[in-house]
């Protein structure tokens, strides 16, 4: 891309009289207790696939389009993750991008997610919670598989001991941190012993990879994560995709605004580079996460430095 800026968001408001221009001849039916809507107008044809619609009515009409022709496009109400019950491993959906995310991320014909956004939209908190949740309940997939390119911010410590899991141990904080709040370990319910037990069976199907030694493996049925995919190029992205076996999905996490990377910029790093080029495929979702909601502190840091 010539400018980040004109990077393809994932999601797109729809105009106050959106119903009375695409309304007229307008099919609705439901399928397995989702609800779809076959749809023509002069707005349809620039939809491309898995694409995020809203619409600020009383309703708050949330929709994914799940095909888009000459003819029309056919469109599926989005399910709504906003409540307790309605929660994704103890999770819910603060706000409408962390919505869509879920339900990019549950979805187990979507093989391939890029969620981008500051410091604190919830990326990787979203994506854990997602993955434990068909990993551990529903049983989709067999084990969650998490990597990221190890390129430090200031200086190298120089070498890590230990096997390949405990030389990542330190690049994996995030990992850490988000697991906390995903099983409470930190507010004191349950007991050591439950917490202990709670920990060691996620270690048992949460591994930590080193992106160095990907070339020729394949993963099957496999919860894929690649964390700060903005430090990795076009190719190393392409070499961590292609490893995809039957069953697999893979998550690509980054802020194309905080690149360590030497000689990739925002136009020119890997994650841009699979956003612009699975835009609009049938098995591929996309969405820009904007509102933090880490702290005010990391909001206010992320507009102003």
């Amino acid at each position: 891309l010539e400018d980040a800026s004109l990077l393809y968001s994932g999601i797109q408001a729809l105009e106050p009289d959106f119903w009375e221009n695409h309304g007229k001849r307008m099919e609705s039916w439901q399928e397995q207790g989702r609800t779809f809507y076959r749809l023509s107008g002069p707005d349809t044809s620039e939809w491309v696939a898995n694409e995020c619609l809203y619409l600020d009515d009383e309703q708050n009409f949330e929709a994914l389009v799940r095909a888009s022709d000459a003819d029309g496009a056919t469109i599926e109400h989005a399910r709504r993750f906003y409540s307790d019950k309605q929660s994704v491993w103890g999770i819910k959906a603060l706000n409408r991008e962390q919505n869509f995310a879920l339900n990019l991320l549950m979805d187990p014909e979507i093989e391939f997610v890029t969620l981008v956004g500051m410091a604190g939209t919830g990326k990787t908190l979203l994506t854990l919670a997602a993955g434990l949740e068909q990993t551990l309940e529903d049983r989709l997939y067999s084990e969650i598989i998490m990597t990221r390119v190890t390129v430090p911010v200031g200086d190298d410590i120089g070498f890590l001991p230990g096997t390949e899991e405990e030389k990542m141990t330190p690049w994996m904080g995030a990992l850490m941190d988000n697991l906390e709040v995903l099983t409470h370990s930190g507010d004191g319910d349950g007991g050591t012993w439950e917490r202990q037990a709670t920990n060691d069976l996620l270690s048992n199907r949460i591994k930590v990879r080193s992106v160095n030694f990907m070339r020729g493996r394949t993963f099957l049925q496999r919860f894929l994560i690649i964390d700060e995919a903005q430090n990795l190029t076009p190719k190393q992205l392409k070499t961590l995709i292609t490893r995809a076996g039957p069953g697999t999905k893979i998550v690509c996490l980054g802020n194309i605004a905080q690149i360590d990377t030497p000689y990739l910029s925002e136009t020119n790093c890997g994650l841009t580079y699979v956003v612009d080029r699975f835009k609009g495929w049938a098995h591929a979702g996309h969405i820009i996460l904007t509102r933090g909601e880490r702290s005010r502190l990391a909001d206010y840091a992320s507009e102003v430095l």
